[in-house]
C-alpha cells in the first residue's frame, strides 16, 4: 500500500454512532465545612475535595494544601468555572515515542491518565488543538466506543521532514509539526502514533523522537529545537467541557424528574450541554453565584457602581432586575442611556441665561490661554531649529500632539540620565520615542545642524532617526523601533538566549561595519563615545543596530548628564579618561571590549576587582589559559583558532598606545576575513 493510501485510511472516519448510558448518579448534600480552595484555585460545588463535598466524578485532591489536582491522578488542576462556560483547565502529559539509529522503537508513552473514569469531562474542540511534533509520523486521537472501527471517529495529522533544515522556528504547518482542530464528544487523550509508507527512523539524529499533545490553542509556539529534545515528562494545559451526565442524553425537562438532578438552588435553570451528553446549570437573569447549592443563586444589585449596568438617571435595585427613573423635575426618553434633563420653567430659563452668560466668558478666556499656548508653542519650535529643519527633505517634523498619544498608550522601554524612551505607533509604523529630561536642552544652532546629518545616515547597521518634535522646550527624537532589545539583554538578562558562534560573529562584523560607516564614510565625521552591548539593539534576525550616538551627546550639556549618557567607564578608552579627549580610536578601544563581552559572555566588570580586559589582557599570549575564557557554549575544539584570533583582534583594539590601535575599518575588514574563514 502506497504512503498517499496509508494516510487516507488512518484518517477516515468511521462513521458509526455508539449507543452510551450511565448509572443513575444518587442525590448529594454537600457537607458542611467543605474547604472551598486549594492554593490559589476555587474549588467549587459539584467539584470539592474530601468525602461528602464532590458529585460522583468531581473529586479533587489538594496536595501539600496548596496544589488541586484531579482525584485519583498527579495531574494539576489550573482552574474551574462554573459560568459562563461550565470548565476544567487543567495540565496533562504529553505522549511521545523515541528510536535508536537503526529506527527502532526504545521507549514511547500514548499519554493515556484515569482522568475521566466517571465520564463528566469531554476534551473542548473549541478550545484546544492536537499538536504534533516529528520527522515521519501520524499521530490520531479517537473517542466514543462503537462499530467495527471500535471508535466513532479518528482525527489527526501528519509531520514529515528528511532535512534538519526545513523546520523553521514558528511553522506548524506539517514540516516538523502539525497541529489540527479536534470534534467535540473526546473523553480521553490518548493519541496513538503511526509511521507511513517506506519512510524510517533510521539516523535521525536530528529527529530522535515524536511527540504529540492536546492543549489550548495559541499555546504552543513551535520551536524547531524540540524535534532534537523535549523533556518526556513535560505536561500541557488543555481546557475540559464538564456537565451532569449521569443519566446519559436525557432533556433538561426529563433530567428533573430523576434523583440527583442538579439544578437545586432557587433561580436556577437546566441548559444542554454543548459538547455530549447531559446538562449544565445557570442562574437565572438577574441572579449570580452557584445554581448546584441550596440557594446559591444571589441577587445581583445592578445598581452597585461596579455592576456595570446601565442608568442614567436613579437606579433601584429588585429582586432579579432593577429599575431606572429619572428624579422629580427631571425627564429622559430612556433613563436606562439618556441622560436626564430638567423640566424648563421660567425660573430656570432666567438660570440659563445667567449661565449662559458666564459660559460665554469662560470660553472667551480659555480663547485667550489656547492663543497664547499657540504663540508659546510656535516660539518653542521657532527656537528649537524649526525653520531650519523644515528645508530638510530628510527628516519628518512630529507636532506634540502626535506623540502625547504613544505617551498615554505606548509603552515605557528604557529610562537613565537621558530621559525616557516610548514604544508606540505613529501612523502604521512602529517607533522608539526619546524624550529628555526637561532641562537637558541643546544649543539650538547645533541641534538642526546635527539632525540633518544623522537622518542623512542611511546604513542597515545603524539605528534610523525618522523625525523629531521641535514643540518641546527638550525637542523629542523618534527612532525606528528594533524588537528584539539589546545586545547586552541577549548576552546577560534574565532569560539568556542560545547563540551560536555564527551569530555572535555576524553581530561583530555587522555592528564594526556600522561603526567604520560613522568613522569614514559620512561627510562628517561622527564618534560615538559609548559603544557597549547595551547600544548595540538587534532585529528579529539578530542582525545589529548601532544607537544611542550624536544627538544623545548633544542634548545633555551638563556634566553629570553627559557622563550617564556616554560614560560607562567598562568601557571607556584609558586615554579619554586622562585626557578628555575623544577620538574614533577610543571608539575603537570600546568596541575591543565588545568582542570580549561576545567571545566570553562575561560582563565587562563581572566582579568586584576583575573585568574581562584585564582577564584577557595577563593570558592573551598563553593559548591554554584564553581558552579557559570563551563561552562554554561555543568553545568547541575546532573553533578555538578562531576565537582566539577574535582574542587578539580584541586585544589589538585595547592597546593603551592609540596610535598603534586599527581603525574601525581595519576591524570591520578583520572580521570579515575571520568569518569567511570559518568552516561551516
Amino acid at each position: 500500500m502506497g504512503s498517499a493510501s496509508m494516510w487516507m485510511r488512518l484518517l477516515f472516519p468511521a462513521l458509526l454512532v455508539a449507543t452510551m448510558s450511565a448509572p443513575v448518579a444518587d442525590s448529594l448534600t454537600v457537607s458542611p465545612g467543605c474547604v472551598g480552595r486549594c492554593g490559589d484555585v476555587d474549588i467549587p460545588y459539584p467539584f470539592g475535595i474530601g468525602s461528602g463535598c464532590f458529585r460522583k466524578g468531581f473529586e479533587i485532591s489538594c496536595v501539600n494544601n496548596t496544589m488541586p489536582v484531579m482525584a485519583g491522578t498527579t495531574q494539576r488542576v489550573l482552574n474551574l468555572t462554573l459560568s459562563p462556560r461550565p470548565e476544567a483547565r487543567v495540565m496533562l502529559p504529553i505522549a511521545w515515542q523515541c528510536f535508536n539509529s537503526t529506527g527502532d522503537v526504545t521507549g514511547d508513552f500514548d499519554g493515556k491518565v484515569n482522568m475521566n473514569p466517571e465520564g463528566v469531562y469531554r476534551i473542548s474542540s473549541e478550545l484546544n488543538q492536537l499538536v504534533l511534533l516529528g520527522c515521519n509520523t501520524f499521530a490520531q486521537i479517537k473517542s466514543g466506543v462503537s462499530g467495527r472501527f471500535n471508535y466513532q471517529y479518528y482525527t489527526g495529522c501528519v509531520a514529515f521532514a528528511n532535512d534538519s533544515s526545513l523546520p523553521q522556528d514558528g511553522a506548524c504547518r506539517g514540516v516538523g509539526c502539525c497541529r489540527i482542530d479536534i470534534p467535540p464528544g473526546l473523553t480521553d487523550n490518548v493519541i496513538d502514533f503511526e509511521s507511513g509508507g517506506s519512510w524510517t527512523h533510521e539516523n535521525q539524529e536530528f529527529c530522535p523522537c515524536d511527540y504529540a499533545f492536546i492543549t489550548n490553542r495559541g499555546y504552543y509556539n513551535f520551536q524547531k529545537a524540540h524535534l532534537r529534545h523535549m523533556d518526556v515528562n513535560t505536561s500541557m494545559p488543555l481546557s475540559l467541557d464538564w456537565a451532569i451526565r449521569d443519566n446519559g442524553s436525557l432533556s433538561c425537562a426529563a433530567a428533573a424528574t430523576k434523583p440527583g438532578y442538579a439544578c437545586i438552588s432557587r433561580h436556577s435553570e437546566c441548559v444542554v450541554s454543548a459538547n455530549g451528553p447531559g446538562y449544565t446549570c445557570n442562574c437565572t437573569t438577574g441572579r449570580e453565584g452557584n445554581p448546584y447549592v441550596v440557594d446559591g443563586c444571589t441577587d445581583i444589585d445592578e445598581c452597585a457602581p461596579q455592576a456595570g449596568y446601565p442608568c442614567r438617571g436613579t437606579c433601584k435595585n429588585t429582586d432579579g432586575s432593577y429599575e431606572c427613573t429619572c428624579r422629580p423635575g427631571y425627564q429622559s426618553n430612556d433613563p436606562f442611556y439618556e441622560r436626564c434633563t430638567p423640566r424648563f420653567p421660567l425660573a430656570a430659563q432666567i438660570s440659563i441665561g445667567v449661565v449662559g452668560g458666564i459660559l460665554l466668558i469662560v470660553i472667551m478666556t480659555f480663547t485667550i490661554i489656547i492663543i497664547k499656548e499657540k504663540k508659546k508653542i510656535h516660539d518653542t519650535y521657532k527656537r528649537n531649529g524649526g525653520p531650519v529643519l523644515e528645508k530638510a527633505r530628510t527628516i519628518k517634523l512630529f507636532k506634540k500632539v502626535d506623540l502625547q498619544q504613544i505617551f498615554k498608550n505606548g509603552k515605557l522601554i528604557g529610562k537613565g540620565g537621558f530621559g525616557e524612551v516610548y514604544k508606540g505607533l505613529l501612523g502604521d509604523e512602529l517607533v522608539a520615542v526619546k524624550k529628555p529630561i526637561s532641562g537637558n536642552v541643546l544649543e539650538s544652532k547645533q541641534f538642526p545642524n546635527e539632525v540633518i546629518i544623522q537622518s542623512q545616515i542611511i546604513h542597515k547597521n545603524i539605528v534610523r532617526l525618522i523625525g523629531c518634535c521641535l514643540e518641546v522646550d527638550s525637542p523629542m527624537l523618534v527612532y525606528e523601533f528594533i524588537p528584539r532589545g539589546s545586545m547586552d539583554d541577549i548576552l546577560h538578562g534574565e532569560e539568556k538566549k542560545p547563540l551560536s558562534l555564527d551569530v555572535r560573529l555576524n553581530i561583530a562584523v555587522e555592528s564594526a561595519q556600522g561603526l567604520a560607516y560613522m568613522h569614514s564614510q559620512t561627510n562628517k565625521v561622527i564618534l560615538h563615545g559609548d559603544v557597549k552591548p547595551a547600544n548595540i539593539l538587534l532585529n528579529d534576525e539578530f542582525a545589529p543596530k548601532i544607537s544611542d550616538f550624536g544627538i544623545s551627546r548633544l542634548i545633555a550639556t551638563d556634566k553629570e548628564h553627559t557622563a550617564l549618557v556616554i560614560g560607562d567607564r567598562s568601557y571607556m578608552d584609558p586615554v579619554y579618561l586622562q585626557t578628555g579627549m575623544l577620538t574614533a580610536k577610543s571608539d575603537v578601544y570600546s568596541f575591543g571590549v565588545v568582542i570580549l563581552e561576545l567571545i566570553s559572555r562575561k560582563k565587562a566588570t563581572y566582579s568586584e576587582d576583575n573585568s574581562i580586559v584585564k582577564s584577557f589582557l595577563d593570558v592573551h599570549k598563553d593559548r591554554k589559559k584564553s581558552t579557559e575564557l570563551f563561552d562554554t557554549e561555543i568553545a568547541v575544539e575546532e573553533d578555538l583558532d578562531l576565537l582566539v584570533s577574535l582574542a587578539e583582534l580584541a586585544v589589538d583594539c585595547l592597546n593603551l598606545d592609540v596610535d598603534q590601535r586599527p581603525t574601525m575599518t581595519d576591524v570591520a575588514e578583520r572580521l570579515v576575513i575571520l568569518k569567511r574563514s570559518r568552516k561551516p
